[in-house]
Protein backbone atom coordinates (compact mmCIF):
# COMPACT_ATOMS: atom_id res chain seq x y z
CA UNK A 1 0.00 0.00 0.00
CA UNK A 2 1.38 3.40 -1.04
CA UNK A 3 -0.15 6.80 -0.22
CA UNK A 4 -3.04 4.89 1.33
CA UNK A 5 -3.87 3.18 -1.98
CA UNK A 6 -3.66 -0.57 -2.46
CA UNK A 7 -2.06 -1.61 -5.75
CA UNK A 8 -0.64 -4.44 -7.82
CA UNK A 9 2.50 -4.27 -9.92
CA UNK A 10 4.12 -6.28 -12.68
CA UNK A 11 7.86 -5.69 -12.85
CA UNK A 12 9.71 -5.30 -16.13
CA UNK A 13 11.68 -8.26 -17.45
CA UNK A 14 14.94 -6.36 -16.95
CA UNK A 15 15.86 -2.79 -16.11
CA UNK A 16 12.61 -0.91 -16.80
CA UNK A 17 12.52 1.56 -19.67
CA UNK A 18 9.61 3.32 -18.04
CA UNK A 19 6.47 3.13 -15.95
CA UNK A 20 2.91 2.27 -17.02
CA UNK A 21 0.25 3.24 -14.47
CA UNK A 22 -3.23 1.95 -15.31
CA UNK A 23 -6.26 3.37 -13.47
CA UNK A 24 -9.34 1.13 -13.40
CA UNK A 25 -12.93 2.11 -14.10
CA UNK A 26 -15.94 2.64 -11.87
CA UNK A 27 -16.90 -0.23 -9.60
CA UNK A 28 -13.74 -2.25 -10.22
CA UNK A 29 -10.36 -2.63 -8.51
CA UNK A 30 -6.62 -2.97 -9.04
CA UNK A 31 -6.94 -6.48 -10.56
CA UNK A 32 -8.98 -5.28 -13.52
CA UNK A 33 -6.31 -3.83 -15.81
CA UNK A 34 -3.22 -5.80 -14.84
CA UNK A 35 -3.67 -8.15 -17.80
CA UNK A 36 -4.03 -5.10 -20.06
CA UNK A 37 -0.50 -4.15 -19.02
CA UNK A 38 0.72 -7.46 -20.46
CA UNK A 39 -1.21 -6.90 -23.68
CA UNK A 40 0.12 -3.36 -24.07
CA UNK A 41 3.68 -4.25 -23.14
CA UNK A 42 4.22 -7.90 -24.13
CA UNK A 43 8.02 -7.56 -24.06
CA UNK A 44 7.77 -6.39 -20.43
CA UNK A 45 9.91 -3.33 -21.07
CA UNK A 46 7.92 -1.32 -18.53
CA UNK A 47 7.14 -1.55 -14.83
CA UNK A 48 3.31 -1.73 -14.74
CA UNK A 49 1.27 -0.63 -11.72
CA UNK A 50 -2.48 -0.70 -11.07
CA UNK A 51 -3.73 1.30 -8.05
CA UNK A 52 -7.13 0.80 -6.42
CA UNK A 53 -9.50 3.76 -6.21
CA UNK A 54 -10.06 5.03 -2.65
CA UNK A 55 -13.85 5.37 -2.58
CA UNK A 56 -16.56 2.82 -1.80
CA UNK A 57 -20.22 3.76 -2.11
CA UNK A 58 -23.25 2.25 -0.31
CA UNK A 59 -25.12 -0.06 -2.67
CA UNK A 60 -22.44 0.21 -5.36
CA UNK A 61 -19.94 -2.64 -5.74
CA UNK A 62 -16.23 -2.19 -6.23
CA UNK A 63 -14.17 0.95 -5.90
CA UNK A 64 -14.65 4.43 -7.34
CA UNK A 65 -12.48 7.47 -7.92
CA UNK A 66 -15.32 9.97 -7.35
CA UNK A 67 -19.08 10.30 -7.10
CA UNK A 68 -21.01 10.85 -10.34
CA UNK A 69 -23.80 13.40 -10.04
CA UNK A 70 -23.67 13.82 -13.85
CA UNK A 71 -21.45 12.13 -16.42
CA UNK A 72 -18.66 14.47 -17.42
CA UNK A 73 -18.91 16.51 -14.22
CA UNK A 74 -17.35 14.73 -11.21
CA UNK A 75 -18.37 15.59 -7.68
CA UNK A 76 -15.68 18.11 -6.64
CA UNK A 77 -15.10 16.86 -3.09
CA UNK A 78 -14.49 13.21 -3.97
CA UNK A 79 -12.66 14.11 -7.19
CA UNK A 80 -10.15 16.33 -5.40
CA UNK A 81 -9.63 13.71 -2.68
CA UNK A 82 -8.84 11.07 -5.32
CA UNK A 83 -6.63 13.53 -7.20
CA UNK A 84 -4.58 14.21 -4.06
CA UNK A 85 -4.27 10.49 -3.24
CA UNK A 86 -3.16 9.66 -6.78
CA UNK A 87 -0.70 12.56 -6.87
CA UNK A 88 0.97 11.27 -3.72
CA UNK A 89 0.86 7.70 -5.06
CA UNK A 90 2.59 8.76 -8.29
CA UNK A 91 5.21 10.80 -6.42
CA UNK A 92 6.04 7.90 -4.10
CA UNK A 93 6.16 5.49 -7.04
CA UNK A 94 8.64 7.66 -8.94
CA UNK A 95 10.81 7.94 -5.83
CA UNK A 96 10.67 4.20 -5.13
CA UNK A 97 11.41 3.05 -8.69
CA UNK A 98 13.85 5.79 -9.67
CA UNK A 99 11.79 6.38 -12.82
CA UNK A 100 10.58 9.84 -13.83
CA UNK A 101 7.39 11.47 -15.14
CA UNK A 102 9.09 11.74 -18.54
CA UNK A 103 9.34 7.92 -18.53
CA UNK A 104 5.72 7.40 -17.46
CA UNK A 105 2.42 6.81 -19.22
CA UNK A 106 -0.89 7.21 -17.38
CA UNK A 107 -3.60 4.97 -18.80
CA UNK A 108 -7.08 4.01 -17.82
CA UNK A 109 -10.56 2.90 -18.70
CA UNK A 110 -13.71 4.96 -18.15
CA UNK A 111 -13.42 6.74 -14.79
CA UNK A 112 -9.75 5.71 -14.74
CA UNK A 113 -9.22 7.61 -17.99
CA UNK A 114 -10.71 10.68 -16.34
CA UNK A 115 -8.12 10.45 -13.56
CA UNK A 116 -5.35 9.90 -16.13
CA UNK A 117 -6.38 13.09 -17.91
CA UNK A 118 -6.67 14.92 -14.58
CA UNK A 119 -3.22 13.97 -13.31
CA UNK A 120 -1.60 14.21 -16.74
CA UNK A 121 -3.01 17.63 -17.59
CA UNK A 122 -3.17 19.10 -14.09
CA UNK A 123 -1.28 22.41 -14.06
CA UNK A 124 0.29 21.71 -10.66
CA UNK A 125 1.54 18.23 -11.59
CA UNK A 126 4.55 17.02 -13.59
CA UNK A 127 3.65 16.12 -17.16
CA UNK A 128 3.95 12.43 -18.07
CA UNK A 129 5.31 11.17 -21.36
CA UNK A 130 1.82 10.14 -22.39
CA UNK A 131 -1.86 9.65 -21.55
CA UNK A 132 -3.83 6.64 -22.79
CA UNK A 133 -7.59 7.11 -22.50
CA UNK A 134 -10.04 4.28 -23.18
CA UNK A 135 -13.71 5.38 -23.03
CA UNK A 136 -13.16 8.46 -20.91
CA UNK A 137 -13.33 12.25 -20.90
CA UNK A 138 -11.49 15.37 -19.78
CA UNK A 139 -13.45 16.33 -16.67
CA UNK A 140 -15.27 19.56 -15.97
CA UNK A 141 -15.02 20.13 -12.23
CA UNK A 142 -14.76 23.15 -9.94
CA UNK A 143 -11.18 23.81 -8.86
CA UNK A 144 -9.47 22.00 -11.73
CA UNK A 145 -8.64 23.12 -15.26
CA UNK A 146 -6.56 21.28 -17.84
CA UNK A 147 -3.25 22.84 -18.82
CA UNK A 148 -3.51 22.51 -22.59
CA UNK A 149 -0.14 24.16 -23.13
CA UNK A 150 1.64 21.02 -21.97
CA UNK A 151 2.01 18.38 -24.61
CA UNK A 152 2.20 14.79 -23.44
CA UNK A 153 1.49 12.32 -26.22
CA UNK A 154 -2.14 11.17 -26.11
CA UNK A 155 -3.91 8.01 -27.30
CA UNK A 156 -7.74 8.07 -27.32
CA UNK A 157 -10.03 5.10 -28.04
CA UNK A 158 -13.80 5.20 -27.68
CA UNK A 159 -16.85 3.35 -28.96
CA UNK A 160 -19.60 5.06 -30.92
CA UNK A 161 -22.16 2.83 -29.16
CA UNK A 162 -21.02 3.66 -25.63
CA UNK A 163 -24.20 4.07 -23.53
CA UNK A 164 -22.31 5.25 -20.43
CA UNK A 165 -19.89 7.89 -21.70
CA UNK A 166 -20.96 9.36 -25.02
CA UNK A 167 -18.42 9.33 -27.84
CA UNK A 168 -18.82 13.11 -28.02
CA UNK A 169 -16.56 13.30 -24.94
CA UNK A 170 -13.74 11.58 -26.86
CA UNK A 171 -14.28 13.76 -29.92
CA UNK A 172 -14.07 16.86 -27.73
CA UNK A 173 -10.85 15.62 -26.09
CA UNK A 174 -9.40 14.97 -29.54
CA UNK A 175 -10.21 18.55 -30.55
CA UNK A 176 -8.61 19.99 -27.42
CA UNK A 177 -5.50 17.80 -27.50
CA UNK A 178 -4.05 18.53 -30.92
CA UNK A 179 -1.96 15.72 -32.30
CA UNK A 180 -3.62 12.95 -30.28
CA UNK A 181 -3.85 9.51 -31.86
CA UNK A 182 -7.59 8.93 -32.10
CA UNK A 183 -9.45 5.64 -32.58
CA UNK A 184 -13.22 5.36 -32.80
CA UNK A 185 -15.04 2.06 -33.29
CA UNK A 186 -18.50 0.51 -33.03
CA UNK A 187 -17.76 -0.70 -29.49
CA UNK A 188 -19.95 -0.04 -26.44
CA UNK A 189 -18.54 0.80 -22.98
CA UNK A 190 -15.52 -1.48 -23.02
CA UNK A 191 -11.98 -1.61 -24.38
CA UNK A 192 -12.28 -2.76 -27.98
CA UNK A 193 -9.74 -5.57 -28.48
CA UNK A 194 -9.15 -4.21 -31.98
CA UNK A 195 -7.68 -1.03 -30.44
CA UNK A 196 -5.12 -2.82 -28.25
CA UNK A 197 -2.45 -3.46 -30.95
CA UNK A 198 -2.53 0.22 -31.94
CA UNK A 199 -2.30 1.22 -28.28
CA UNK A 200 0.66 -1.13 -27.77
CA UNK A 201 2.42 0.37 -30.78
CA UNK A 202 1.72 3.90 -29.52
CA UNK A 203 3.08 2.96 -26.10
CA UNK A 204 6.29 1.53 -27.57
CA UNK A 205 6.80 4.78 -29.48
CA UNK A 206 5.99 6.95 -26.46
CA UNK A 207 8.44 5.25 -24.10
Amino acid sequence: MTAGLSFLERPAAGDPAGLLILHHGRGSDEHDLLALGDALDPARRLHAVTPRAPLTLPGAPGHHWYRVPRVGYPDPTTFHAAFAALALFHDELWERTGLTPAQTVFGGFSMGSVMSYALGLGPDRPAPAGIMAFSGFIPTVDGWQPDLARRPRVFIAHGRNDPVMDVAFARRANELLEGAEYHESDAAHHIDPADVPAAADWLARTI
